[in-house]
């Protein structure tokens, strides 16, 4: 009889146990999808800025048409990756990173384009947004750690994988010119 006790008492510590560890894996989950739907909210802010920034510069610079055109075609392929995985995500946001870059290079060969305020408020809510975007990035990267690590470490990994967790991607700079400093000057 006590043989059966306590066969009871562990199996409910077991449960209970499961329990645990799948509530944990359910909120670091969501923790994450929460941090991704944040770096969202800044993709979008910078693809509803450039179009902003686009005409405004472009008033001011017709020769550049390639530019602009490259600019506009990076955010529209950026815009269209919306649902895709986080790799194919972060690959059409470097090259929209690239083509902005470029832009803001082209830029410094106007001097009244520099002045014109309106360029000055779309230029600074462009950098803030850019500001916004890396602090999203690093605050989802940290949440994928988490989860990784609770996927993938005992006994964690046995509930995720009962329950169909999977470790998630980071959202990692890929191309060189993302990983370089920009440095452009507007004085």
């Amino acid at each position: 009889m006590i043989a059966v006790y306590v066969i009871i008492g562990i199996l409910v510590i077991l449960v209970v146990v499961f329990i645990v560890i799948y509530n944990r894996l359910v909120n670091v989950h969501n923790q994450m999808k929460n941090s991704w739907a944040q770096v969202d909210v800044q993709l979008k802010r910078r693809h509803d800025l450039i179009p902003n920034l686009v005409e405004t510069v472009e008033g001011y610079m017709r020769h550049e048409r390639q530019t602009l055109e490259s600019v506009t075609k990076a955010r529209n392929l950026a815009q269209a990756s919306a649902g895709a995985s986080v790799a194919d995500r972060a690959k059409a946001e470097g090259e929209l990173s690239s083509a902005l870059a470029r832009l803001l290079v082209v830029v410094e060969n106007y001097p009244d384009l520099k002045a014109n305020q309106n360029f000055l408020g779309l230029q600074q809510e462009l950098t803030t947004t850019e500001n916004n975007i890396s602090s999203a990035r690093q605050s989802y990267n940290d949440m994928v750690r988490m989860c990784n690590n609770l996927y993938q470490m005992f006994p964690s990994n046995i509930v995720a994988r009962i329950s169909g967790y999977r470790t998630e991607e980071f959202f990692e700079v890929k191309t060189t010119e993302e990983r370089e400093a920009r440095k452009v000057s507007f004085a």
